[in-house]
């Protein structure tokens, strides 16, 4: 059976809220515990560079969201679990896609109008304060989601639009470069229809622009209690019927069964107060984001362990992306170098990465991969014969950076797993 690729990433700046959580995390993970799904996961940190200039807070973010999806569930030996400035073929696809995207199109963009619109308001120039990381925006997402080819790719509904744009994008690069073939596949917007916004204590969309939101694990317990109490009800006394058609009711149904969801309007409805109901929000809130907060304080203790992770993730995000764009680099013209027939001068024969076995003294079998300037990049465990040995070198030539991850290699001393994934790629590209 053919499995069904989902991606999904969230934008890091600022801390993760319960909004954030029901909209997108958990669908996220519920999608990801699916036998046939194939399931790629990211932090979007060139995202976050368009509406925060702080680096500190920038790096902040990054390991609180890691920290808050490894804790949620997201099993990071089940899914492909990255951030985005790790794969560097992002970027390069995000220009070739440029260089096909209509600017009608983007000025379109619910973002930018919104952005345009509340400077008119102000009586100021359109674009004023406005930077090209927000208005190109839409097509970083594409470039984002198009480079893994995803079938469906779990949004909120107020980004709907981006994967309408997306799938333009898509199908305009299939039609002018494809001749038949199409590199991209055209996403579908996936919304979990129960919950797909949650509000916020005001009752509008939970944002942090509204400051109306209801922390997920910052603060513990007590800050989770203190925003729920802020939640704004009408003057209705205990006793009198409430109409349950409420944002409190919509908070408490996030997490309720059906059975718990009936009772609780049932109650309202038959008088029970405010407070009370208040009340219960909040112990149905902390059943389920209990064990998670303790989980979400040990890994941020801990932030080397998310970091080995995410190395591990890019390596695998990398070795599907990589071939992808050198057939999209190819259809666009940019191509390699062919000698001319009439040049009889010697050609010079391009160095590349290499591996080298050998048998050391204890008997056991060795190889180490070397890159194309010939520093050591790592040296394999001792294998009991050559021809082990020799399969792990085929392997890895054959598949390139999906290999690495279970092969029994250590680093050199200063080599990082990007400088392995590099030359690996370069290798395989060949």
């Amino acid at each position: 059976m053919m499995s069904l690729r989902v991606l999904t990433g969230i934008t890091t700046t600022g801390t993760p809220h319960l909004g954030n959580y029901v909209g997108a995390i958990r669908p996220a993970i519920v999608a990801s515990q699916q036998s046939n799904t194939d399931c790629f996961f990211f932090m979007a940190d060139y995202h976050a560079l368009i509406k925060c200039d702080d680096p500190a807070r920038i790096e902040r973010s990054r390991l609180e969201i890691a920290a808050t999806w490894l804790a949620a569930g997201l099993d990071p030996e089940r899914v492909t679990f990255y951030r985005q400035s790790d794969v560097p073929e992002v970027t390069e696809l995000n220009w070739l896609l440029t260089c096909v995207t209509a600017k009608g199109q983007m000025n379109r963009a619910h973002a930018y109008k919104g952005a345009t619109d509340a400077n008119e308001a102000a009586g100021e120039d359109p674009d004023a304060g406005i930077t090209m990381g927000l208005f190109c925006y839409p097509i970083l997402m594409a470039a984002d989601i198009l480079l893994f080819n995803p079938h469906k790719v779990p949004v909120g509904r107020d980004q709907i639009q981006h994967i309408e744009m997306t799938r333009d994008v898509a199908a305009r690069f299939n039609h002018l470069f494809g001749q038949g073939k199409d590199f991209f596949v055209l996403p579908e917007a996936h919304i979990e229809e129960q919950v797909a916004t949650l509000p916020g204590l005001d009752g509008r969309k939970m944002s942090k622009s509204y400051d109306n939101t209801i922390p997920l694990f910052e603060g513990g317990a007590k800050a989770l209690k203190d925003a729920v109490a802020k939640i704004v009800t009408n003057s209705l006394l205990p006793g009198e019927p409430k109409d349950p058609e409420c944002h409190l009711v919509s908070i408490y149904e996030a997490f309720a069964t059906p059975e718990q969801a009936a009772k609780f309007r049932a109650d309202l409805v038959a008088g029970l107060g405010w407070g009370d109901a208040k009340k219960h929000t909040i112990e149905l809130i902390e059943s389920h984001i209990g064990p998670m907060r303790d989980k979400y304080q040990a890994l941020m203790a801990h932030p080397e362990q998310i970091e080995a992770l995410l190395q591990i993730g890019a390596m695998k995000a990398r070795a599907v992306a990589a071939p992808l764009l050198k057939q999209v680099r190819e259809a666009v013209g940019l191509r390699r170098m062919n000698a001319l027939p009439a040049v009889k001068e010697k050609a010079v024969k391009v160095a590349l990465p290499s591996f080298k076995q050998f048998r050391l003294e204890d008997g056991q079998f060795y190889f180490n991969f070397s890159d194309a300037a010939g520093r050591l990049l790592l040296t394999s465990s001792g294998f009991a014969s050559g021809k082990d040995a020799g399969q792990w070198v085929g392997r890895l030539k054959k598949e390139g950076i999906a290999a690495l991850t279970d092969a029994p290699v250590a680093l050199a001393e200063g080599v990082s797993a990007d400088d392995v994934a590099a030359a690996l790629v370069a290798l395989t590209a060949e």
